[in-house]
């Protein structure tokens, strides 16, 4: 049984969810949720707030395997820095860890979760809903977005 982390990426808030592939092959949600920064702290303070919120994750549940969200490209520029801050410190978490770390598009999340590389949003949150069997759809959207990002992990470590 392998237990992946799929973390979404961002400084004000982000997502994870940790998904267990089973002996039979199914899936199951061990947990899911934010790590939340205010957002009138200065930026390096966010940034240790989300190592440390992380560290402790880790420490807890002991994944064995990591998926992060890849950084696509954003109009806005001071939004892509700091997402691209907050992966880095999620990058040395993991590092720090020593878990090895797959990254996924989006478009490769949808396609793997939803069957389609063009999926809606609410389309590959319902997926994750019925192929987790939770009774609705996991919320806040990037929690979803995590366990989206765990599924696919674990789909293609199979192949």
């Amino acid at each position: 049984m392998t237990l992946a982390l799929g973390i979404d990426p961002g400084t004000a808030t982000t997502g994870y969810g940790l998904v267990r592939l089973t002996q039979d092959g199914g899936l199951e949600v061990v947990a899911f949720g934010v790590i939340l920064t205010p957002a009138h702290t200065p930026a390096q303070e966010r940034l240790l707030m989300l190592h440390r919120d992380l560290n402790r994750l880790i420490s807890l549940h002991r994944p064995e395997t990591c998926a992060v969200e890849k950084l696509f490209f954003q109009r806005n520029v001071s939004t892509a820095i700091a997402v691209g801050q907050a992966r880095g410190v999620v990058m040395l978490s993991i590092a720090e860890a020593g878990l090895d770390v797959a990254e996924y598009t989006p478009n490769e999340v949808k396609q793997a979760v939803a069957g389609y590389g063009s999926a809606q949003k609410r389309q590959v949150q319902e997926m994750v809903r019925v192929l987790l069997a939770l009774p609705e759809i996991p919320r806040p959207d990037d929690a979803a977005d995590a366990l989206a990002i765990a599924i696919t992990h674990l789909h293609t470590k199979r192949f």
